[in-house]
C-alpha cells in the first residue's frame, strides 16, 4: 500500500494559517500591555467603603474650616459695608438738605449775580433800577436746636414777633400780648428772662423761650431795667437770624391794632418805626445852616433824619443784618452807650478814612401806620379826621407813665371810649 501525500497546495495554507494565528496573538499581546499600562486596576474597580468614608471626611473638614472662615470674612465685609452705606446717607442727607437751601435762595442768589457777577447794559431813561433786596442766609440749626424746634411751631412764613421781658416789665406785657392775641396773631414769642415772667407766659398760654439761665449775659436780663434789656436783645436777635428766620422786633410798651406782617415791603434790610413826627422828620429834609461870618457862603445845607427807633422794626436775616447786630453788640459792650444811638449810627454813617460804613438798606415805615405816642397825644388825638384813622400799632416811647397811656389806647381805640386819651398831657410832667 502506498502512503497519502500532501500536495503544494495544501502546504501553502498551512503556513498561511499559522501566520495569522501569531500575528493575533502578536496583537493580543501588544493590547494587553496598552491596557494593563492605562488600567493598572481594571476597568471596573470598586473602592472599598471605608475609603469612600475616610475621603468624605476629609473633604468635610476641609469644607468646614472653609466655610467658617469665610463666613467671617463675609461679616467683616458686610460691617464694613453698613457703616460705608450709613456714611453714605448721611453725605446724601446733608447735600440733599444744601440742595433744598440752596433751590430756596435760588431767586436771591440769581439777583446778586446780575448785580455782582455781570456787567449790564442800562436800559432807556426812566427805567433802570438797582437791587435793593439782599439775599437771605442759609440758616444755620447748630446755632440754637432748641430754639430751632420752637420756631418750626410759631413762625409763619419764616418770620415772627419777638419781645424780652422780665418781672419789671410784667404789667405792660400782659396788655401786650392780650392786644396781639385781640388781632389774631399767631406768630409771636415771648423770650422770657426770669421764671416770674415765663410762668405768666405759660399761664397764660403765650408761646415762650427761656433761656439758658447759666448764661453770662441773661444776668443782665433777669435785673435790668428797660436799656439793659435793649441792649441784651441785639445779642439774642442774632441767633433768631443765624436759624434763617425775619424778626420783628418788639418792646413791650406797645398795643397792636391790626397785624403788622401786612403792612412790611420785605425789600429791604430793616424797616423800622421813626421817633419823627411828620413828613419831614420821619422821612428826612434839608435843613440848612446858617453861619453869618462866612459872608456870601453862610448858608450850609445839610441832611437831616429823626431815629429809628430801635424798640420797634422788622429785620430780614441777611449778612448785612447780622453785621448790625454784631456792630451794635459790639459797641454796646465796650462801654455805657444808648442802644438807639448806637444802632442809628451803624445804620446811617458812610464810609469815610478809618471808617468802613454798614452796607444795609433801610426802610423808614409809614409814621400814621406804625406811630409812636409824641403823633397821638399831641396831634391825632386833636384831629377830628386823623383821630378817626386806626393805627397798625402804637409805641409809648415817648411818655414814662408808658401802663396808663397803654390801658387808654385800648379804652380808646378797641373799646370805642372817646375821651379816653383826653386826660394825659402832651408831653411828661417829669
Amino acid at each position: 500500500m502506498g502512503g497519502r501525500r500532501d500536495g503544494p497546495l495544501m502546504r501553502s495554507n498551512e503556513k498561511g494559517r499559522r501566520s495569522r494565528i501569531a500575528a493575533a496573538i502578536a496583537i493580543g499581546v501588544v493590547f494587553g500591555c496598552v491596557f494593563a499600562l492605562l488600567y493598572p486596576h481594571g476597568l471596573f474597580v470598586s473602592t472599598p467603603l471605608h475609603s469612600i468614608a475616610s475621603k468624605s471626611y476629609l473633604q468635610f473638614n476641609l469644607s468646614s474650616c472653609e466655610s467658617s472662615e469665610r463666613i467671617s470674612m463675609l461679616k467683616s465685609e458686610y460691617v464694613a459695608a453698613y457703616k460705608k452705606n450709613a456714611e453714605l446717607k448721611k453725605q446724601i442727607q446733608e447735600l440733599t438738605g444744601k440742595l433744598r437751601l440752596a433751590e430756596q435762595g435760588k431767586d436771591n442768589a440769581q439777583k446778586q449775580v446780575l448785580v455782582l457777577g455781570e456787567q449790564q447794559k442800562t436800559g432807556p431813561f426812566g427805567t433802570v433800577k438797582s437791587s435793593r433786596t439782599n439775599p437771605t442766609v442759609v440758616p444755620d440749626v447748630s446755632a440754637n436746636p432748641r430754639l430751632a424746634k420752637i420756631l418750626e411751631k410759631v413762625a409763619v412764613n419764616r418770620e415772627l414777633i419777638v419781645a424780652l421781658a422780665n418781672s419789671n416789665v410784667k404789667n405792660m406785657l400782659e396788655v401786650w400780648f392780650s392786644s396781639i392775641k385781640r388781632v389774631g396773631i399767631p406768630n409771636y414769642l415771648v423770650v422770657a428772662l426770669d421764671e416770674e415772667i415765663a410762668n405768666l407766659c405759660r399761664h397764660n398760654n403765650v408761646p415762650v423761650y427761656e433761656r439758658d439761665p447759666d448764661n453770662g449775659i441773661d444776668l443782665v436780663g433777669r435785673t435790668g431795667g428797660n436799656h439793659a434789656v435793649s441792649g441784651l436783645k441785639f445779642q439774642i436777635l442774632r441767633e433768631f437770624l443765624q436759624l434763617g428766620y425775619s424778626v420783628l422786633l418788639s418792646d413791650v410798651d406797645i398795643v397792636y391794632l391790626q397785624n403788622p406782617f401786612e403792612h412790611f415791603h420785605r425789600d429791604s434790610d430793616v424797616e423800622s418805626m421813626t421817633d419823627g413826627h411828620d413828613n419831614r422828620t420821619a422821612y428826612g429834609y434839608d435843613d440848612v445852616f446858617d453861619e453869618p461870618s462866612m459872608g456870601w457862603a453862610r448858608y450850609a445845607h445839610t441832611m437831616r433824619i429823626w431815629v429809628y427807633n430801635s424798640g420797634f422794626f422788622y429785620i430780614r436775616p441777611t449778612i448785612p443784618s447780622i453785621e448790625l447786630l454784631d456792630r451794635v453788640s459790639d459797641r454796646l459792650s465796650r462801654g455805657k452807650a444808648w442802644d438807639q444811638a448806637v444802632f442809628n449810627e451803624e445804620l446811617f454813617f458812610p464810609s469815610h478814612p478809618g471808617y468802613d460804613g454798614l452796607h444795609a438798606s433801610r426802610r423808614t415805615l409809614d409814621f400814621y401806620l406804625f406811630m409812636n405816642s409824641k403823633v397821638l397825644f399831641k396831634k391825632v388825638r386833636k384831629d377830628a379826621h386823623l383821630s378817626k384813622f386806626k393805627p397798625v400799632i402804637i409805641h409809648i416811647n415817648y411818655h414814662p407813665d408808658k401802663l396808663s397811656r397803654m390801658k387808654a389806647v385800648v379804652e380808646y381805640y378797641v373799646n370805642g371810649k372817646q375821651d379816653a386819651l383826653k386826660s394825659f398831657p402832651d408831653g411828661s410832667d417829669w
